[in-house]
This record gives structure tokens, sequence and C-alpha cells, in this order.
């Protein structure tokens, strides 16, 4: 471990992934295929992600972070994420609960799914999964979203409607 003193203290290098505040030095790292469950945890690709039940407890929330780590906002994993948020909500536009797509892109990702529809291992997994460069789990719950719903909207309108910058 190395330790750099930034401006909010010290930050520690952990086994070569980015490096975390004091206080993350000690969360859990998920494995892909664990088990999942509410709590904050260390990517493999070296992100925070924070996974806790919304108000009503009609969603769950699933935060990724990557401060500090220019890798994981490359276009690619931008789009790939936007996917991700789209099809998830194409589960909550069917549901008729109407909350912006929970995502923006660069450092700081935020998923709103709705509970009982996508499962939460297969959700984190695709995360997961786009964090390491691997676009299939997420194009797999795109196309069941568009199964069950038909085309869930494009990134591309939501551009044009000024809400690429929901968090």
């Amino acid at each position: 471990m190395t330790e750099d003193r930034g401006a909010f203290g010290p930050y520690i290098g952990y086994d070569g992934l980015p490096v975390l505040d004091g206080a993350e030095a000690n969360l859990p790292l998920i494995h892909p295929y664990a088990p999942v469950g509410a709590g904050r945890y260390i990517t493999p690709g070296g992100g925070r992600l924070t996974i806790r039940k919304a108000e009503k407890n009609a969603h769950l929330r699933i935060r990724l972070d990557h401060l500090g780590c220019p890798a994981q906002c490359t276009p690619e994993k931008n789009a790939a994420f936007r996917r991700l948020a789209l099809a998830a909500e194409g589960y909550c536009v069917h549901a008729r609960c109407r909350h912006r797509p929970a995502f923006s892109d660069g450092v700081l990702r935020c998923f709103e799914v709705r509970n009982g529809t996508v499962p939460l291992a297969s959700f984190v997994r695709a995360v997961l999964a786009i964090e390491l460069g691997d676009f299939i789990p997420a194009g797999r719950i795109m196309k069941e979203s568009e199964a069950r719903f038909g085309p869930v909207r494009r990134s591309e309108s939501l551009e044009e409607e000024g809400q690429a910058e929901a968090v």
C-alpha cells in the first residue's frame, strides 16, 4: 500500500487499483458471481459500488463511481452504461413510475432498478462487466427489456431533451 495526502486526506493504493480514501480501504471487494446485497463495495475495476433501497422500497439505487480513474470514462463504456440505464427504465415506464433515467457520463454513474424486474445480481454483474470492458451482459438486459416492452429510448434522444446529465 502507498499513501498520498490529497486535498481531502490520505489516499491509499489498493492492489494496483486507483487510489482510495483511507476509510474506503477496508471495503469488501465484490466478485461478479458472488451474492449481492445492499452495501458498499470496491469493484474489480477500482470503482466504488453502493447499493441501497430507494424511498418506498420500489427501487434499488445503485451508484458506481470511478473518481480518479479516466480509463472508466471511454465513449464505449459511457454508451454501454447509458444503454443499461435505459433498459432498466423500460421496466419503470411499463410500471408507470416515471423518473428520469439516472446516469451521467463520467466518473459517477447512478441507476434506479425497479424491484422485481431485473435481478439485482444480473444488473450488478452487467455493471461490473462494462467496467471491465465486456458489454455482452448489458446487451442481454437491453434485449430482454425490448422483447417485453418494445424499443427503449435511445441515449441520443436524451441529449436532445437535456437529460443526459441526470443523476
